[in-house]
């Protein structure tokens, strides 16, 4: 009768097991499955543009939909340089504020101040472009950019990035609204990867006389630097496909920036701006295939880093 009872429970066991890894199958490729759809849907879409202006796309910053002349530089542009500006700023603050939570932070502020941090991942978008336009914007139009112009504008080499009418709005201030959004996702990735290194190593370095620098130099980032990589392309990500804050705050301007005061574009402001408005198979198409071109560009970078995570990888263990 035990045996019996005992071979039934074994059969629904093993009926279980085998009904679980054949719906967790069907969800990984029904994952796969939705890819391939998104960026067949855009190929489809996309198709008209191609063949209209082919490689021409890519290489031209005209964007007129009167005479249905279309180029990709500017809002390409605009991404790279947003994203890189949010990235220059966003990874040093982030860098501190998870060396000072894990290493420096009084325990009683430590619980407060993570969470703080984790909340201003939860803010909406939107907010952060309507405090970006309506109170930063001015506030850096009126009192930062003036200064930056009379003191940084006639520098040599680097001169013509600090030069346009003080607006506050334009490519530098969406790469810093950006940054803002960006440092939440960044330093809590960080404070939980530099919160896995074991106690005894850290504490080794301290008794043999680091400092929390040298602690963490040697110590801490050997250890966690795939986990900083990680949290570092996951910012990248978030700051390459923002659409609304970068869309109250970039300025919206299809010529092309010459310095970082100046009003630009971005894939994803041009789309937002635009797309309802789209008249026209080939004005369509062409903002289907700016969308492609956003799509290749976040596979690249996310290939780049899966790469780049890989090769650290096989470094573990080596003396550097």
């Amino acid at each position: 009768m035990e045996n019996n009872q005992y071979s039934a429970h074994l059969k629904r066991q093993m009926l279980l097991d085998s009904v679980f890894r054949v719906a967790t199958r069907f969800f990984a490729f029904l994952v796969l499955a939705m890819l391939i759809g998104i960026l067949i849907s855009l190929l489809i879409g996309a198709m008209p543009s191609i063949r209209h202006f082919g490689w021409g796309f890519l290489t031209s910053s005209e964007w007129d939909p009167v005479t249905e002349q279309f180029g990709a530089v500017v809002p390409i542009f605009g991404t790279l340089i947003t994203s890189f500006i949010a990235l220059l700023i966003g990874v040093p603050i982030s860098f501190g504020i998870a060396i000072f939570l894990t290493e420096l932070c009084p325990p009683m502020l430590k619980r407060p101040l993570g969470i703080a941090v984790e909340l201003l991942a939860g803010i909406p978008s939107i907010i952060y472009g309507m405090w970006g336009l309506f109170v930063f914007a001015p506030l850096f139009g009126e009192h930062v950019q003036p200064w930056i112009l009379e003191n940084m504008g006639d520098l040599p080499l680097v001169g013509f990035l600090f030069q346009g009418a003080p607006m506050g709005i334009g490519i530098f201030t969406a790469g810093l609204i950006l940054a803002i959004m960006v440092i939440p996702f960044i330093a809590s990735v960080m404070r939980d990867v530099f919160e896995v290194v074991p106690p005894m190593l850290k504490e080794s370095a301290y008794g043999l006389g680091g400092t929390t620098w040298e602690v963490v130099r040697y110590v801490v980032l050997p250890y966690t630097k795939t986990g900083v990589v990680g949290g570092i392309m996951l910012g990248l990500g978030r700051a390459l496909g923002e659409t609304m804050a970068v869309t109250f705050v970039i300025g919206n301007s299809s010529i092309f920036a010459t310095g970082l005061f100046e009003a630009g574009n971005s894939i994803a402001s041009t789309l937002a701006n635009e797309f309802a408005e789209a008249n026209g198979e080939l004005y369509l198409s062409s903002l289907i295939q700016l969308g492609l071109i956003l799509f290749f560009i976040t596979f690249v970078v996310l290939s780049c880093s899966k790469l780049l995570l890989l090769q650290l990888k096989k470094q573990e263990g080596r003396s550097s």
